[in-house]
């Protein structure tokens, strides 16, 4: 199972949700830091590095000597990666979306694949929990393509739980496809329920089964909940504002190390996105 803990907003408690969770199932699952603009499950979670090593994305290198000027490689990109002023060909390595046309098209092969780094990779232990993170290299403009490499380390078998970049942009979109669940977390905020509906939206493209958790539920006003009945989305959770929750988030300590109590009530939340899951699955099934 991959589960994906998006918000439309920073600063709701996503990654508080994630780790929370992650943490609560243990050795059955392994969490992946997909926001790897400012990648922070590790303040919480402290995870032994084991393994770091580069990331890198295919990008091309054009052998003029070979190249007969055809420009076939500048038309299929769409991105401007290669383009041609007069007898010279020129790349732009920082464009380049590494989806391959140019290779195939060229009839000389005159190009060949290089390489450009995206940032890192880091893989460790928190206790039993399996973890997994990326991190952008500065300057570095695109981080899809490093949430695609980090996203290559998901474990069939276990339950793999996405810290997904806040909002509803393309590293976003990056994070949510192809996931059988999105947990989006926000507050009851006219903030948190404006970005609350462009996820939703979001998700609803996507097609993916869906559902909420409330974090700081008893500030702000009854908004969030009365567009979460509207449009049918599960309540899944609440977590109440509280002084002592906050304070253990300002030391980069988990709910439910603290609180044992709210290690069973993060199970519970895992069994009921298991639940939705398998019935949105039976629905599929009886459809077809």
């Amino acid at each position: 199972m991959i589960i994906s803990v998006a918000s439309g907003k920073g600063g709701t408690g996503k990654t508080t949700i994630a780790t929370n969770l992650a943490y609560s199932l243990g050795s059955k699952a392994r969490i992946l830091d997909c926001d790897v603009e400012e990648p922070n499950s590790h303040l919480f979670l402290s995870p032994e590095i084991f393994e770091s090593n580069p990331a890198h994305m295919l990008v091309p290198e054009v052998d003029e000597q070979k190249c007969d000027f055809c420009k076939k490689c500048a038309e299929i990109c769409r991105f401007n990666g290669i383009t041609f002023i007069g007898n010279t060909v020129l790349t732009f390595p920082q464009l380049c979306h590494s989806c391959g046309g140019c290779f195939e098209v060229c009839p000389q092969n005159a190009i060949s694949e290089s390489k450009r780094e995206l940032g890192m990779i880091e893989e460790g232990l928190s206790n039993d929990l399996d973890f997994i993170s990326g991190r952008l290299r500065v300057g570095e403009a695109m981080s899809p393509p490093l949430i695609k490499k980090v996203r290559d380390h998901v474990q069939p078998g276990k339950i793999n739980i996405i810290d997904a970049p806040p909002g509803t942009s393309c590293p976003v979109i990056s994070a949510m496809k192809w996931v059988d669940f999105v947990l989006m977390v926000t507050e009851p905020t006219p903030f948190g329920l404006h970005d609350l509906k462009l996820a939703v939206e979001a998700v609803k493209i996507l097609d993916i089964p869906h559902g909420l958790v409330i974090n700081r539920a008893n500030i702000g006003n009854n908004g969030v909940s009365q567009y979460a009945e509207q449009e049918k989305i599960p309540i899944l959770m609440e977590i109440p504002f509280d002084r002592e929750i906050a304070e253990m988030y300002s030391r980069g300590k988990l709910i439910v190390e603290e609180k044992p109590a709210w290690k069973e009530k993060f199970i519970a939340l895992f069994q009921e996105i298991k639940k939705t899951t398998q019935s949105d699955l039976l629905e599929s099934e009886s459809v077809l």
